[in-house]
């Protein structure tokens, strides 16, 4: 690698404001900004959404009833196909 190009990489707090959670990760995002976390300080950073608010990963996710658009094209049309005869 070559030296004094890459950014610094340090473990940050980022702090998921829906569930109010804290994730203590490596990056290379910079921050202002500190917290205390167990005793320990880390660079602060805001996020709002995570693995332990996203509705995917809670479960809480709705599922859509609507057929797509190829659903509803191959139920309009299937009584044509079943007509074809092949050659």
């Amino acid at each position: 690698m070559k030296p004094n190009i890459h950014p610094d990489y340090q473990v940050v707090a980022f702090h998921d404001t829906a569930a109010d959670s804290y994730f203590i990760i490596g990056s290379t995002i910079k921050s202002s900004r500190t917290v205390e976390v167990d005793g320990k300080t880390y660079p602060y950073v805001p996020i709002d959404v995570s693995s332990d608010s996203h509705p995917f990963y809670t479960g809480k996710q709705k599922t859509v009833t609507t057929d797509g658009r190829v659903a509803q094209f191959n139920r309009r049309f299937k009584s044509l196909s079943s007509g074809k005869s092949e050659a």
